[in-house]
């Protein structure tokens, strides 16, 4: 089951106030970019983030799956606690890098 527009809408207005929040389809599933740092993956209607050091004490107990077939495990984040998504938020975005920009294509000349 894909993830549908109206959930993805909602996460990010859950998370609305941690910072520009935009969102990106991605192989019919979606990154939630904050500060355009791709903090939250949502892939079947479930918010996913990459479990990281700096916020194991924070989802130690939250469920740690594969987001998609062939994926690392990734901590399932309870999206409708508001103050819990927020200071996870707060801890990833600092130390998150920004993408590295793609390099365009040049068309070959026939």
């Amino acid at each position: 089951m894909a993830t549908t527009q109206d959930y993805v809408e909602f996460v990010c207005e859950q998370v609305q106030h941690t910072g520009e929040v935009r969102y990106r389809k991605m192989f019919g599933e979606y990154m939630v970019y904050i500060n355009d740092k791709p903090l939250l993956l949502v892939c079947d209607n479930t918010v996913f983030v990459k479990p990281v050091e700096a916020i194991w004490e924070l989802l130690r107990d939250a469920e740690c799956v594969s987001p998609y077939d062939g994926a690392k495990p990734y901590y399932v984040l309870d999206i409708e606690d508001v103050f819990l998504a927020e200071q996870v938020i707060a801890i990833l975005e600092p130390i998150t890098p920004l993408p590295k920009p793609r390099k365009k294509r040049v068309k070959a000349v026939d």
